[in-house]
Formats: C-alpha cells, structure tokens, sequence
C-alpha cells in the first residue's frame, strides 16, 4: 500500500493508537509491515453504506471518527465516536463485507490504515491478536448499547456535556474541542436550533464559550457534573475488557502493563 509507513524501522516506535499497543511485540510485527500512515481532515469519508470494507483504519493522537445512521427525514444520527483506543472497519469479519454506516472523520489528523485481508491473516497465525480484535469488537458494541440507551433516557443537557467530555478526553488540548454547532447537533440527533440553545445555557452558566468552528471549555468539573455517567460505563467496561487502551486525560501517564511499544512515539504521546 501507497503511503508513508507508520512506524520508523530505525526506532521501532508503534503510532499513537492504543489498541496498536495493546498487541504483544510478536503480534504487531504480524501487521507492522503492511501499516501505512495518512493525514486525514475533518469530514473525509472512510465508508459509505454498502461500500466494501477492505482497510482497517487506527484513529492515532487526537483523530476521531464517526458512525452516522442515516434515516428516513435525510438526517444522520452519529451513534458512537472511535478514537485512538480502537478502529473502524473489518474489525472481526473474514473477507469484504458492505459498510451497514456512513463513517466519517470527525477530527482530522493520523490515521494509519491496515489491509482487511492482512489482518485477517494475522488472525490465523495469532489466537492472540485476534483475541485482542475480539475483546475490542465487544467493547465497541458495549459502546453501541450504552449510545442506544443513553438516546433513549437521558436529557438534551446531559448528552450534550456527555459528548463534550468524551471528546475532550481523546484530545492533547483538554479545553478545545473542534466542534460546531451543527455537528453537535448530529450527535445528538436534534436540529441545529435546539443544539445551540444547549449550548447557550452553557455558556450562561459560564462552563464553556463558543468560538468559530469550536467549543472551549471553562469549567471541566461542572461540565462533567451535568453529563450523564454513559461514558463512564463504556469505561469501566474497557478497562475490564481491555485495561489500558481507553484514553484518559492524565497527562503523560505510563503505558499500562501488556501495551507493548515505546510510550513515546512522533505522532502526539501526551496521554494514555
């Protein structure tokens, strides 16, 4: 595959994705050959529906992507967001299969890209690779369940704070999140109108402040005092699953035992 190579043969460092890390060393040199590295801006498209899924794609640093369900008014409903702790596509299928979800860059930066049949044949040589692809499989649909039940129950206010903290925990910069009004609003599922409202009542109580293109936040601790506690059950459930791959927003925490590679790495290592 075309592209810089994601990792530097001289120092053997691993690119900044969690679950990358997560592998043994005699895992990762299963695939470390066939990575390739690319810069990927806001709002590019990784899949559409029905598209085969042929790569795998590792969000690394601060990079997010997204899965939108489209329905029937023409909206999108973006269901979970995917960062440096795991990938989007063919995380546990065996040969190309269609996309069931549109899956967009939410933020743009690093993204390093692993053939789908290279991985599989990864499998077949590793029970522990694919142990580790399994457990993070499991997490994911975790992280669906809990967003299905958190739409269901929990207000406009609290999912607002809630999406806001999960982001800001992914970031190097804990106080911009590069997210406008209108892409909240598809998180959230609402119009454009009542997101901005939400956001007004924040602002009015002084947690956070609205810039072109970005929401800063002022006050971390009663951001998170409004949010609802989904994100901290697809957290417990990580670190039950997979300890150590979930990001934290501890600044230069140790990588945790078992997550392989370098802790230092070119693409951004400030956090776990």
């Amino acid at each position: 595959m075309n592209g810089p190579r994601a990792t530097s043969s001289s120092n053997g460092e691993r690119p900044y994705n969690n679950l990358l890390r997560r592998l043994n060393s005699a895992d990762y040199a299963l695939i470390a050959s066939h990575l390739s590295l690319q810069e990927s801006a806001a709002n590019d498209l990784l899949y559409n529906p029905g598209d085969d899924v042929d790569v795998v794609h590792f969000p690394c640093g601060p990079s997010l992507a997204s899965y939108l369900v489209a329905n029937e008014d023409g909206r999108d409903v973006e269901t979970i967001l995917v960062g440096r702790e795991g990938a989007v596509g063919g995380i546990v299928s065996q040969g190309f299969l269609p996309a069931y979800t549109r899956i967009v860059v939410k933020f743009g930066g690093p993204f390093v890209k692993l053939p789908v049949g290279r991985l599989d044949a990864a499998k077949m040589q590793s029970l522990t690779l694919r142990n580790v692809f399994a457990r993070y499989a499991d997490c994911m649909m975790a992280q669906m369940f809990q967003s299905t039940a958190c739409n269901a129950i929990h207000s406009i206010e609290q999912r607002t704070a809630k999406w806001i903290v999960s982001a800001m925990e992914r970031k190097d910069d804990d106080a911009i999140v590069p997210l406008t009004h209108e892409q909240l609003a598809t998180l959230l599922g609402v119009g454009r109108s009542y997101a901005s409202r939400v956001l007004q009542t924040f602002k009015a109580e002084g947690t956070l402040e609205t810039r072109r293109g970005a929401i800063v936040v002022r006050n971390l601790a009663a951001l998170k005092a409004r949010a609802c506690l989904c994100n901290e059950q697809v957290k417990f459930h990580f670190d039950e699953v997979l300890q150590g791959v979930y990001p934290t927003q501890e600044p230069n925490a140790p990588a945790k035992a078992g997550v392989g590679g370098s802790p230092a790495s070119p693409l951004s290592p400030k956090s776990r």
